[in-house]
């Protein structure tokens, strides 16, 4: 549903969620020191990222880089090669590739006398929503979610290890429309045989409490683009009178770490096209959701293999879309917690 994503209606009634004060108080708390002390917040950040970068390590790693950019795509094919590593992808990706390696070596190498390293989460949560939607959606149209799936990466293991999967059943706008139906592929007996959202939700919570994800292991939520948790959960959350859940409230937008990553622009961060530019095809049916999760986890583990720090760059606070610093410490989830209402 990637593309059809970047058509939705962006108005606020869409999209803005009257937050409480007890839902944020908590996130208040731990920014209130920022607030009150900005000059002392950047003062720390500029010592960290000097003393981050002044290991003699990076030296080397800038030495490396230079070498890489003056490769052509047959020199760099062969040195992947050599390395056993992947030669699929764009002349771009194949020189983040190598200099991901290099530095992954040389880092790991300071590691044991003492020098920087990357940290990663345990896990990585994919979700992909599908929702209600009309070929030309109205101004004022409220988009229920049909599909909630959900694939676990693991970071370690650099695989797909678990997924999730439950249809839901649309309450404002029971009736999916033919469009829907044909983009997404989910039936009208799908959902009428499906739970509403509030039941579906609190089974999600379940596998992953489960799964100790926020308790034993540190995890995050990965998205393709905004739209899935700004829009699509917020608007969900409202219409089902519940509270936002706090493990979705930051996530990875990997559009935005992959344009990053790979120095490419954002016309070039669509599903399809990411998929192409690393020398992967979609695999199982466009618009379902689980397999575009299924598709954007591959992308993620490409990215992870090529060197990528993945880690959370959106957050939502009383109910509107903000970035997430790189600056910020790399933070897992909370632990998962049953659905509550907003009264």
């Amino acid at each position: 549903m990637d593309e059809h994503k970047e058509n939705i209606n962006t108005k606020d009634v869409n999209v803005k969620m009257s937050a409480t004060r007890e839902e944020d108080e908590e996130e208040e708390k731990t920014k209130s020191c920022s607030r009150i002390c900005p000059a002392a917040e950047s003062d720390a950040q500029a010592s960290q990222s000097n003393s981050d970068f002044s290991h003699p390590v990076y030296k080397e790693i800038a030495v490396a880089n230079g070498h890489i950019n003056r490769m052509s795509k047959d020199e760099l094919r062969i040195k992947l090669s050599e390395l056993k590593l992947d030669t699929r992808g764009v002349k771009d990706v194949m020189k983040k590739r190598l200099k991901s390696h290099y530095k992954k070596q040389k880092l790991l190498q300071s590691t044991t006398e003492g020098g920087p390293t990357d940290t990663y989460y345990d896990y990585i949560c994919v979700v992909d929503f599908e929702a209600t939607c009309e070929e030309d959606n109205p101004p004022d149209f409220l988009h229920e979610i049909i599909e909630f799936p959900m694939v676990l990466v693991s970071t370690h293991t650099l695989e797909i290890v678990d997924s999730f999967q439950e249809y839901v059943k649309p309450e404002l706008n029971p009736q999916l429309s033919d469009f829907c139906v044909k983009l997404t592929g989910i039936t009208q007996k799908m959902v009428d045989d499906a739970d509403p959202f509030p039941e579906v939700l609190q089974r999600v919570v379940a596998w992953l409490q489960e799964r100790e994800l926020g308790t034993k292991y540190k995890y995050a939520i990965l998205t393709d683009g905004a739209w899935d948790m700004s829009k699509f959960l917020n608007i969900q959350c409202r219409l089902s009178d519940i509270r936002y859940p706090q493990f979705a409230k930051k996530w990875i937008n990997i559009r935005k770490s992959y344009g990053n990553f790979y120095k490419v622009p954002r016309t070039q961060t669509k599903l399809s096209t990411m998929l192409e530019k690393l020398g992967l095809k979609y695999e199982g049916r466009p618009h379902s959701g689980l397999d575009d999760s299924r598709n954007i986890s591959r992308i993620a583990l490409r990215m992870l293999k090529d060197g990528c720090q993945l880690r959370v760059n959106e957050r939502m606070h009383a109910g509107q879309l903000l970035s997430v610093p790189s600056t910020d410490p790399v933070e897992g989830a909370p632990p998962p917690h049953s659905p509550r209402s907003r009264e």
